[in-house]
């Protein structure tokens, strides 16, 4: 028997840092930085991340043959020499970009740490954008596809546009900075007051309240060119020439204000991030997702007259856009679309490692990522740190006997209304909680979004929550829907099933979807199961186990947020620990 060679992927000194361990080219673990910091979207060296994959892979740093890092600093050179010279941008913006491009290449002492080695393996420095391509195609179904990464920026591109073929990626072609999607949308999101990094899920989420009143003005931020392509209206911008203040060096990414004061002129008055979110809000919301699709599908279009292909695997930020990616079907050529549940900047760590495995190496294709569960795993502790002086709350814990019993049980306590914080096997890989690292609820329910968005996740009450359904139901509660184990497509649902499953209908009657399938997570298609035999419903409300703060990754974290909100229930693997009103005491 050969010995495997193991692959070590890492995104480093960005947003969202990661690491993904391959042995011969299979994933065998995947995690993200922000799990261990507790810091969403951890930027910085992912040294936990690294750690945490030896472990769960059980090997050693001296076992790692390659090391592949989502950025090349000698990437495109002569192009940022050409828009340097050309543009005269400020200073600082070069000398930020030099300091980064600086500690990507001077990775020797971090991750020496980090693996515990005195001597590297050999390191492989792949594009950010051919990482992306590599995260999205070589591990999707297709032997042959169309594949596109739409994002901000990375190693001065924005797009890019390749047909995959086995193990290889043939890059077509792409748009290089200033010109992003991923700005325009960014940029827009900055105006409304969201200046969180990743506050675009929350534009998303409120676009459906709005209608396209702004389209014609948001439109002047961008043009569609002949070649299929698109140019940013620079004035309204200052990314390119004054400079963004941005901070990816260690804990939480900051980035300043990438709109100009023209923008104001065209848009309006920037809203202030303590004012309450208006009409005029959710109009301008609906407009920059619409003038973004239009967008995005020109580029998809071009990319299937160019190539032929009807597969398409898509990767970058901008393909977290569930609402985009439901509409491909309908708006474009593509008949079959994969995207992996990673697919933002931490999934580059997953790309690298493959584009290290199969193009910088030559090793065929023998992985493809049919569920997102790649995180580590943990046991319930033989004690709970409950506390037994609460003036408000008493806690019963009991253990089922099996997985049997802990599906039934919680299908119950869900029926009867309760939240449920549900804590199963290994946890998700990416952004989404797709049913390890979950809150549950009762989709029946008229109450339980505004209930959980205020009392549970203390967020907008305008953000929807997913729909899980059982993957053989999908067709009886949703219009033209594809299954999709990832959460990253939005389907209209039936109209004659809204009324049913309100807590997870969307304002415009959409859903982002989650079909759960007995191969791919066996104990929660037997909890919606259980659910569905005993309400008639095979579907159940699904948010992430957290609270303003990364996805839960240990026991200890799951509890405390149980704790701190107002969850009525958590079901750590076969434990059950319930709440319960403490009775008053009669004088």
């Amino acid at each position: 028997m050969s010995t495997p060679v193991y692959v070590l992927g890492i995104n480093a000194y960005h947003g969202d840092v990661s690491a993904v361990l391959l042995r011969d080219g299979a994933v065998v673990v995947a995690l993200e930085e922000e799990r261990f910091t507790r810091i969403k979207h951890s930027a910085g060296f992912p040294t936990a991340a690294i750690r945490a994959c030896l472990q769960a892979g059980g090997i050693e740093g001296a076992d790692v043959a390659h090391v592949a890092i989502s950025r090349d600093p000698k990437a495109n050179l002569l192009k940022k020499a050409a828009f340097a010279l050309k543009k005269r941008p400020d200073l600082k913006l070069i000398f930020d970009r030099v300091q980064n491009a600086r500690k990507v290449r001077d990775l020797d002492g971090p991750l020496k740490e980090a693996l515990g080695v005195e001597t590297l393996p050999r390191l492989h420095h792949v594009e950010h954008h051919p990482a992306h391509l590599a995260s999205a195609f070589f591990v999707s179904p297709f032997e042959e596809a169309a594949v596109c990464a739409i994002d901000g920026f990375g190693d001065f591109v924005s797009t890019s546009l390749a047909v995959g073929t086995g193990n290889t990626l043939d890059v077509r072609e792409r748009v290089f900075f200033p010109h992003s999607l991923g700005m325009l949308y960014t940029a827009v999101t900055q105006h409304l007051g969201f200046m969180g990094y990743g506050d675009e899920f929350k534009v998303m989420g409120l676009a459906p309240y709005g209608e396209p009143a702004y389209v014609d003005e948001v439109a002047e931020l961008v043009r569609l060119t002949p070649d299929d392509l698109f140019e940013l209206n620079l004035p309204y911008f200052r990314h390119w020439n004054e400079g963004v203040e941005m901070e990816w060096d260690a804990g939480y990414p900051t980035m300043g204000r990438v709109y100009s004061d023209r923008m104001s002129e065209l848009l309006g008055p920037v809203r202030d991030p303590a004012a309450p979110v208006g009409k005029r809000e959710e109009d301008m919301a609906k407009s920059v997702q619409v003038v973004y699709e239009r967008a995005a599908f020109h580029v998809l279009n071009g990319l299937h007259r160019k190539t032929g292909q009807t597969n398409l695997a898509m990767a970058g930020g901008c393909a977290m856009n569930s609402v985009a990616n439901g509409k491909i079907r309908d708006n474009t050529p593509f008949t079959d679309l994969y995207v992996q549940p990673a697919s933002g900047d931490n999934g580059t760590a997953l790309g690298a490692a493959l584009w290290a495995w199969h193009v910088d190496l030559g090793n065929p294709r023998a992985f493809e990522m049919t569920h997102g569960y790649w995180g580590t795993a943990h046991a319930t502790p033989d004690v709970l740190a409950l506390p037994t002086d609460d003036p408000d709350w008493t806690f019963e814990v009991r253990t089922c006997a099996d997985a049997a019993e802990t599906t039934r049980e919680t299908a119950r306590l869900l029926a009867d209304g309760n939240v449920v914080g549900w804590y199963q096997g290994r946890m998700e890989w990416g952004s989404r909680a797709l049913g390890n690292r979950s809150i549950l609820a009762d989709p029946r329910r008229t109450d339980m979004r505004d209930l959980i968005n205020t009392k549970i996740k203390f967020r907008e009450r305008f953000r929807p929550f997913a729909p899980s359904i059982l993957a053989e139901r999908l067709d009886d509660y949703f219009v033209g829907a594809h299954a999709d184990p990832f959460m990253q497509q939005v389907y209209p649902i039936r109209e004659d099933r809204r009324a049913e499953i309100p807590a997870v209908t969307h304002v415009d009657g959409s859903g982002r979807l989650q079909t759960v399938s007995k191969e791919d997570n066996p104990r929660y298609h037997a909890l919606i199961s259980a659910f569905d035999a005993l309400t008639g419903t095979p579907v159940v409300l699904n948010t992430s186990f957290n609270e303003n703060e990364p996805i839960v990754d240990t026991p200890a974290q799951a509890l405390d947020c149980f704790l701190r909100t107002r969850m009525d229930v958590i079901v750590l693997n076969d434990t059950i620990v319930q709440r319960h009103p403490r009775a008053a005491t009669v004088a």
